[in-house]
């Protein structure tokens, strides 16, 4: 596949322009930066309310999270996709999300007496701060993520991600009619559309596949009675995000050593994520690409911690929907995170487009999550397998490892609780386990890390 495509300047003169740096017409653009808005749309706000709710704030302070997180989802989306000067922001079409990491640490540290919501948000703050300074540390690390490394990391987050679709389609979480066959029918609908949309449309019709799929889907869930418009009266139509809005921040070092551990891990998933995308549009990322990117990842958790947010991270199922559409322009989600913004201000149109229920999203997500899996599989068929049988112990044990808390939450339950946002993560464990048994198993050097794909240009 190309890199690079011909495009006619303002001046008549014919260029090469990336994919990547291209810019849609301006209609394109908000059209394709509204679908990944969308696939986005329920991951986004599900922390807030869950976290939100565990910490039993009121229904106002629940909404004041969630315009935050909005917010803040399309600040550090432009960060990421834009760029900031030369040092922060990969520079490719990545949308931002708040990472599933931090549930249970900002619940436990949200209760914690004399610690609170001032104790919780000084913690992000710092833990991006602390963050932020050990990047090139933590850039340097990439050479212990040679291919069977980073497979097998995507294949284990794309078939964990894969149960997160399945509960959508489904209904969601905790609904008593879960798995209702009305559901399952329309999930499938939506899935149907989108591959026919991918096969026979064309042009401009076939980037906006999902979106399709989850306009019908919606449609279809309307006329049968499905939409639950609960709180779209009561949203104001415009609000204002503030920061410190539970007052000044406070550090207790306990909570910052927790926080910094959940924000290193969602660094972690960015990085597999990155190696997803450079996949995904055929190009070797460099090391200062990375660099790049995950300093936006831990600027995000430090904005996150102002605006009353959580840390953030690179999210899975915008990465497939690149995959999905081939739209590869990164200023489509310059787009999404404008109309994010947008949505933050906008209290009662964001309540309208969280309506969307989650049997239609699920179906675009079965699709997407699965590309992930796809883009491991691809990584690991360059992998040595006959001339190095112990790429396969490598392979086999991590994927073992990193699908246990997918197959039984509970697995870990009886150990001790600090260890809930390493051992709850079937992704970290995967890529730790990885790396430690590549190291053990083919050491370190040339051969064993993807230097020639990762390195300073």
């Amino acid at each position: 596949m190309q890199n690079a495509i011909e495009t006619t300047s303002h001046t008549g003169r014919t260029g090469t322009v990336d994919p990547v740096d291209e810019i849609p017409p301006l209609s394109q653009l908000a059209t394709l930066g509204l679908q990944h808005v969308l696939v986005m749309y329920a991951g986004a706000i599900t922390v807030p309310l869950i976290v939100g709710g565990a910490l039993g704030l009121s229904k106002q302070d629940i909404s004041t999270l969630i315009n935050a997180d909005l917010l803040c989802c399309g600040i550090i989306s432009i960060i990421q996709s834009l760029g900031v000067g030369r040092s922060i922001g990969i520079r490719l079409p990545i949308m931002m999300g708040v990472s599933y990491a931090g549930f249970a640490p900002m619940i436990a540290i949200g209760l914690t007496p004399d610690v609170g919501m001032t104790g919780l948000y000084g913690s992000i703050i710092a833990a991006g701060a602390i963050c932020y300074v050990a990047t090139p540390l933590i850039v340097r690390a990439l050479v212990l993520f040679p291919p069977v490394v980073t497979g097998t990391t995507l294949v284990s987050l794309g078939v964990g991600l894969l149960g997160i679709a399945t509960t959508w389609i489904g209904g969601g979480f905790g609904r008593p009619d879960f798995g209702r066959p009305l559901y399952l029918l329309i999930g499938a609908l939506v899935v149907l559309s989108i591959l026919l949309v991918a096969r026979f449309a064309r042009g401009f019709f076939a980037n906006i596949s999902v979106l399709v799929g989850i306009v019908l889907g919606s449609a279809l869930a309307y006329f049968l009675g499905l939409m639950d418009f609960a709180g779209v009266r009561e949203a104001p139509m415009v609000g204002v995000v503030r920061p410190f809005h539970f007052g000044l921040p406070t550090f207790h070092l306990i909570p910052v050593l927790t926080m910094t551990l959940v924000v290193l891990i969602a660094i972690v998933e960015s990085i597999g994520l990155f190696f997803s995308m450079g996949e995904i549009l055929q190009r070797d990322l460099t090391r200062d690409q990375f660099r790049r990117g995950l300093r936006a990842d831990a600027l995000g958790a430090l904005i996150g911690g102002v605006f009353n947010a959580f840390p953030y991270t690179s999210y899975a199922q915008n990465i497939g929907l690149v995959g999905i559409t081939g739209a590869r322009s990164r200023f489509i989600c310059v787009a999404g995170g404008g109309i994010l913004i947008v949505l933050a201000f906008f209290p009662k149109v964001a309540s309208v487009v969280a309506s969307v229920p989650n049997f239609v999203l699920g179906g675009a997500a079965l699709v997407m999550f699965g590309l992930i899996a796809c883009s491991g599989i691809r990584i690991l068929s360059r992998v040595d397998w006959q001339g190095n049988r112990n790429n396969g112990f490598v392979a086999a044990i991590s994927l073992g490892l990193g699908m246990m808390p997918n197959m039984s939450a509970k697995i870990f339950h009886q150990l001790p609780a600090s260890l809930e946002p390493f051992l709850g993560s079937g992704v970290i464990l995967t890529a730790v386990s990885a790396v430690i048994l590549n190291v053990v198993f083919n050491g370190i050097g040339p051969d064993a890390s993807r230097a020639s794909a990762v390195h300073s240009r």
